[in-house]
């Protein structure tokens, strides 16, 4: 990739002023461990007023790219599509994260792939062995080049330039202020100039660098490049461990051979890669329905610049102009603006006659929201659920014969279901089970029902007189909630206790979980109860899905850039 310096920045006043200043308070936000912060320290943060962050965060909700109290604002799933349009456009997660997960599992070790983001290193895909100890950086991350393997080998390519602009960071930012994921200094250390253009050398010389430590004490990397076909390394891989299970010699000893390996096949994947599409399909401004409903307080500028940002993600190698004005729906004038601002700010550069993202979009909210789990995904939207129809609501998922329970909101009551996370619960006499059972595949739901009957004694000790007992039955009864799309369940589990559930797929379609309302038997008959909470139900499932599409959306491949279930949304099939 050509090195930043080479980007052609546009005149100040071609800039869009709310894309600019929107995308300031997008950074700040970013820049804070939670992705919320209150909109007094944004404003204090970005240096403006706080009127004007009052309309960008407005907006920004708008979009449903913020969420929460308008007075603290919290980055919001539907966010990451920003993000998500660089991973898509830049090809390396769709193209290399499945190898980059075979060698972590062939090692057993964690792996990572990065690539440079101007004197710094940003994380573009984790698969992290789950440990006591374990590597906790995001996608999305960056560090400085000096302080991680991956950096020496990609300041061996820099040009005269690119060492200035580092020199210069080096003494604006002499506490690394700017690197929020990075631990406080004293807990690493920062390598002298003179120490860096050593290990610059060594790594150009050799093909491989290593991290001692230099980001906190115990903390090892070994990072070899992978090129593209031009030759160019467009990414470093890299294998992390720790100082009480490798010295860097055994590191080394171990992975570096298959690093080599590895990337060898990742190159030989990105030489293979097919050619990008023609063109994106045309679009409508989406911008003009809101700016109609809020009037001045929706910023349609920097609204349309985020919809150009995106539209960028639709082809590895970027977008035209006329491309993008077709792509978003907007006059050729206005789209390059916006183009402009993005490459002026550093989150696109022009190629030829293309515009392409950069990895600094990444900074916008993506470390925060690429971690979330599916339970704490879920949680606001249960929480919304329950103001909706006053009743408890749960996600569950299976695991083994039983369901287990990851996410519960509980509506306030004299009397009370008692279940907390964690309980778990015969999986075939409950509506989350069941919507789970019925998801799976004929031979494996045979087999866990036949486990079922044997360990809890179908028929023996059903949890109440009304539970369904008979495997057959059961049977039946599953392939109905198949067909229908929900489970309801009366009194099975415990006299008085009715649930209704529906279930939660992954982008991929796959039941991942299920989400229920439990209320009591006597409050209405079953029909009445299925009247007044599927709706809800179902619209509060659609809410889920459509986060838990964009938080796994940056890999074309079907996984995420996390590699596989880093995210903890599992599989809800768990045995």
């Amino acid at each position: 990739m050509p090195p930043e310096s080479a980007v052609t920045a546009p005149a100040p006043q071609s800039a869009v002023g709310p894309l600019e200043r929107g995308l300031a308070v997008l950074r700040a936000l970013g820049a804070t461990p939670s992705g919320r912060a209150r909109a007094s320290d944004l404003a204090r943060e970005t240096g403006l007023a706080r009127s004007t962050v009052d309309r960008i965060v407005s907006t920004l909700e708008r979009l449903d790219h913020l969420r929460g109290d308008p007075r603290e604002p919290s980055v919001a799933p539907p966010l990451m599509a920003l993000g998500n349009a660089y991973l898509s456009a830049g090809g390396l997660p769709a193209l290399l994260g499945r190898p980059a997960r075979a060698l972590a599992d062939e090692l057993d070790e964690s792996v990572s792939l990065a690539v440079p983001d101007r004197t710094g290193v940003r994380f573009v895909n984790q698969t992290v062995r789950r440990r006591t100890m374990t590597v906790s950086f995001r996608v999305g991350d960056l560090l400085p080049a000096e302080r991680c393997a991956p950096g020496a080998l990609f300041a061996a390519d820099w040009t005269e330039a690119d060492r200035e602009a580092w020199l210069a960071r080096r003494q604006q930012d002499p506490l690394e202020s700017g690197f929020p994921a990075l631990p406080p200094r004293s807990r690493g250390r920062a390598p002298s100039q003179e120490e860096f253009a050593a290990a610059t050398a060594a790594a150009r010389e050799r093909g491989w660098a290593v991290d001692d430590q230099l980001i906190e004490p115990g903390l090892l990397a070994l990072a070899v490049p992978v090129r593209g076909p031009d030759g160019r390394t467009v990414c470093a891989l890299s294998v992390v461990s720790h100082s009480s299970r490798h010295d860097l010699d055994s590191l080394r000893a171990l992975a570096l051979d298959r690093m080599r390996a590895t990337a060898a096949a990742m190159e030989a994947a990105l030489a293979a890669a097919p050619a990008p599409a023609e063109r994106p399909l045309p679009a409508s401004d989406l911008t003009l329905g809101p700016k109609d409903e809020l009037g001045p307080e929706f910023l349609q500028s920097l609204a349309r610049g985020l919809a150009v940002l995106t539209a960028l993600g639709a082809r590895v190698g970027g977008l035209t102009l006329a491309e993008t004005a077709e792509a978003t729906g907007l006059s050729r004038a206005t789209a390059r603006r916006s183009l402009l601002t993005l490459v002026q700010l550093g989150y696109a550069a022009t190629e030829g006659r293309c515009f392409r993202l950069l990895p600094r979009v990444l900074e916008l909210g993506h470390a925060q929201l690429s971690v979330l789990t599916l339970p704490e995904l879920a949680q606001p939207h249960l929480a919304e659920l329950v103001s909706q129809v006053h009743e408890s609501a749960s996600m569950a998922v299976l695991d083994g014969d039983d369901v287990r329970y990851v996410a519960r909101v509980a509506t306030v009551r004299i009397m009370s279901v008692n279940i907390t996370v964690g309980t778990r619960f015969p999986a075939y006499a409950t509506s989350m089970g069941r919507v789970l059972l019925a998801a799976l595949p004929p031979e494996q739901r045979a087999v866990r029902l036949d486990r079922a009957g044997r360990l809890h004694g179908f028929g023996r000790n059903a949890p109440t007189r009304r539970t369904v007992s008979s495997p057959q039955q059961l049977d039946a009864l599953l392939d109905g909630v198949a067909s229908e799309g929900f489970a309801l369940v009366d009194q099975e589990l415990e006299e008085g206790l009715r649930s209704l559930a529906v279930p939660v797929r992954d982008r991929r379609g796959r039941v991942v979980a299920a989400v229920n309302v439990s209320t009591h038997a006597g409050s209405g008959s079953v029909e009445a109860t299925r009247e007044a909470l599927l709706p809800a139900l179902r619209a509060a499932a659609d809410r889920i899905e459509a986060d838990l599409a964009v938080i796994g959306g940056g890999d074309a491949s079907g996984g995420d850039a996390n590699g596989g279930d880093a995210n903890g949304f599992g599989d809800g099939q768990a045995d």
